[in-house]
């Protein structure tokens, strides 16, 4: 795992967080959370890309699903041959498994799809209070089987399958690559995982060093797990929780875990990126040490975080035209 000893926030970082606050909470409620997240403010992100809202078949009712085409509908391979039809990522967005939606989150799917050359379809899964564990595993698996038996819809390539997500969604990639392990299909060629929760366990030495950081802190952590898994016996939390816990890593798709030197999860991040390489899996650990959690948000503003968020995006690229 990352070492203890690490630097400061990034210094242009901490001056838009000065000039901009923002701090996942639950004060005021659920409303009030939704709200905060929503208002914050966001640049334009590759406007021009072919966008679709859609609604999907879920098992408790439609779920609602955002289509980005990329730019381009040839992605060219390292072997210089054309492809006819793009791959396809899904999308699972962040927000303590209570806040956060199709919009909150538009410009990082858009970002996906142009980094990666990549249709990607966002989805909008079930939240908590209204609706806890399992819910949003369920709507996050239901959407992947969906695309991957209806890709020729969207033009895309359903061989070349990733699942990515950042925080709470990343938890979700992770639960949706193991989930289709288990069923034998789809085939998911790679996970992208941006500052996860994996393990459900907050006796990782992180959560102590950042218990008080920027954007996510532990009281934030404790409340939305509270909404989203207070009926649980979070001493032995299922996979499906906590994919980490899982008691068979081996097989899974290849990985890119991205994590935050001032982030309580980091460790989180860091010690499920050491399970699958224990496993034999192909694991790639990015530790952005002067960043935050909800670094994504920040890049192309802060040039440390739109580093770091290049250099997760360009292994999916990798991962899906090499």
């Amino acid at each position: 795992m990352p070492s203890l000893d690490r630097p400061p926030v990034d210094a242009i970082l901490q001056k838009v967080l000065d000039a901009v606050p923002f701090q996942l909470s639950v004060d005021g409620g659920i409303d009030e959370a939704r709200r905060r997240l929503r208002e914050l403010p966001r640049r334009p992100v590759h406007p021009d890309l072919r966008v679709e809202d859609q609604h999907i078949d879920g098992p408790a009712g439609p779920i609602p699903v955002r289509v980005y085409w990329p730019d381009t509908v040839e992605a060219e391979s390292s072997h210089g041959s054309l492809r006819s039809l793009p791959p396809v990522t899904m999308y699972f967005h962040g927000g303590g498994f209570a806040v956060g939606d199709l919009d909150t989150h538009d410009g990082t799917a858009r970002e996906h799809a142009v980094a990666a050359s990549s249709v990607v379809v966002s989805v909008g899964y079930r939240l908590a209070p209204e609706h806890p564990y399992p819910a949003a595993v369920d709507d996050a698996w239901a959407a992947t089987r969906w695309v991957a038996d209806n890709a020729d819809r969207f033009g895309a390539d359903a061989s070349r399958l990733a699942v990515a997500g950042d925080s709470a969604g990343g938890t979700l990639a992770a639960v949706v690559a193991q989930l289709a392990r288990e069923a034998g299909a789809p085939r998911i060629s790679f996970q992208l995982l941006w500052y996860p929760s994996t393990m459900w366990d907050t006796s990782l030495p992180s959560f102590a060093e950042n218990a008080d950081a920027p954007v996510l802190d532990n009281a934030a952590i404790s409340a939305f797990t509270r909404w989203y898994a207070g009926h649980l016996d979070l001493s032995d939390p299922p996979p499906g929780l906590a994919p980490g816990r899982a008691a068979d890593l081996t097989g899974l798709p290849s990985a890119y875990i991205a994590v935050a030197g001032h982030d309580p999860l980091r460790d989180d991040g860091a010690r499920y990126a050491e399970l699958l390489a224990a496993a034999g899996v192909t694991v790639d650990l990015h530790n952005a040490d002067t960043l935050v959690h909800g670094y994504l948000g920040y890049a192309g503003v802060v040039p440390a975080a739109t580093e770091a968020t290049a250099r997760g995006l360009a292994a999916l690229r990798t991962a899906l035209h090499d």
